[in-house]
């Protein structure tokens, strides 16, 4: 008997996260020089992080032999100061992605159970599966989440719930007002963990105050991003907003210094970028309407996306995806999400997104 063997069957029985294809291992594979590669498989910011992050980001290299903040004090004092909320109720992570697993190792363990959404981010899964817990699968209406089956689907032994918002891969929207709603009907025993990571690129129309109803239910948690709309996804770090008995739950269980003292200083100096997130959501605007024209051009289903992203129907999305990596353009397929004749692809910059538009053209005519 292995090492591996007598590992715990619920390690062993996890399917590994499969990001996006990095640029330099597909020029390997294909023999292209990395700059003529457009990558829109990450949902990454086309704009880079802003020129205040990177400014904050060099001048932190002259201190980079000491460790961080354990604490994020930094951090931590301008998102209290920007969402009206107490240090207490902030807990950060080396990426939402960190928090999310907080989330697990604090309030799940063998015997009991999370509920989230088909076609919902893979993490979920992986988090609950982890940590020894069960999940609980809640079939998806029109790619997207069924609060009202999920709220059905809570069990006695449910300890967390998860609900994306903007959804990924999908891109689909709930209304604040639904959510308020589905909080009411959920126990105070079960946590609610609104994934937020896409929220910046709302449109006006679509914001609601997820904050404001901390208060009333404390078994909320909110969790949010630098990754996306701030441009920082290389710096990794996250954070989550609830209740502060919650939060300390999680701190438990944190990892000492599990956000740089680079991804800090960028992140308090992004935060203050008000302009450079405001460019960001209209690129993505205008990247979004040319990607949809061109889909709806070529008579392709898409699923309407709230997000910096958006998926389309192409059929055979395996081999089509193959079509595009040998003209160097990285999309992302989710036949691991359930859907086999779907990509999910970024918006990147409108040069990149024609690049993206004439190969898909090429594979879908000669595929």
């Amino acid at each position: 008997m292995s090492v591996f063997d007598r590992a715990p069957a619920h390690i062993r029985g996890i399917s590994p996260y499969q990001p996006g294809k990095p640029i330099g291992e597909l020029a390997r594979e294909m023999g292209l020089a990395e700059a003529g590669i457009v990558k829109l498989a990450s949902n990454e910011n086309p704009l880079g992080m802003s020129a205040r992050a990177r400014e904050a980001v060099v001048a932190e290299l002259s201190d980079i032999a000491r460790y961080p903040d354990g604490n994020g004090f930094a951090l931590k004092h301008a998102l209290s100061k920007r969402f009206g909320v107490g240090m207490e109720r902030l807990v950060l992570g080396n990426g939402s992605n960190d928090v999310l697993e907080l989330v697990a190792r604090a309030v799940l363990g063998p015997g009991s159970s999370a509920v989230f959404s088909q076609h919902a981010f893979a993490v979920y899964p992986l988090a609950t599966i982890g940590a020894g817990a069960r999940c609980i699968e809640v079939a998806a209406v029109d790619y997207g989440h069924d609060l009202d089956a999920m709220a059905r689907a809570v069990q006695d032994d449910t300890r967390v719930i998860f609900v994306a918002n903007p959804n990924n891969p999908t891109g689909t929207f709930i209304e604040g007002e639904r959510i308020a709603r589905f909080l009411a009907e959920i126990p105070d025993d079960v946590l609610v963990v609104l994934d937020e990571a896409y929220t910046e690129y709302l449109a006006p129309e679509q914001r609601y105050d997820s904050l404001s109803w901390l208060e009333q239910y404390p078994n909320l948690l909110v969790t949010r991003t630098f990754s996306k709309a701030y441009g920082l996804a290389g710096l990794r770090v996250g954070y989550g907003v609830g209740n502060a008995e919650v939060i300390d739950l999680m701190n438990r269980v944190r990892q000492p210094f599990n956000v740089s003292s680079i991804a800090l200083a960028a992140a308090v100096a992004a935060l203050d970028d008000e302009e450079f997130l405001a460019r960001s959501a209209e690129i993505n605007q205008r990247g979004m309407k040319q990607l949809t024209d061109a889909f709806a051009e070529r008579g392709l289903e898409w699923i309407p996306s709230a997000g910096n992203f958006v998926t389309v129907r192409v059929g055979d999305a395996a081999a089509v995806n193959q079509a595009l990596l040998r003209q160097g353009v990285i999309v992302r397929p989710i036949a691991g999400y359930g859907m086999p004749e779907w990509l999910r692809v970024s918006i990147g910059l409108p040069e990149e997104n024609a690049r993206f538009i004439d190969a898909l053209r090429h594979a879908l005519t000669t595929d």
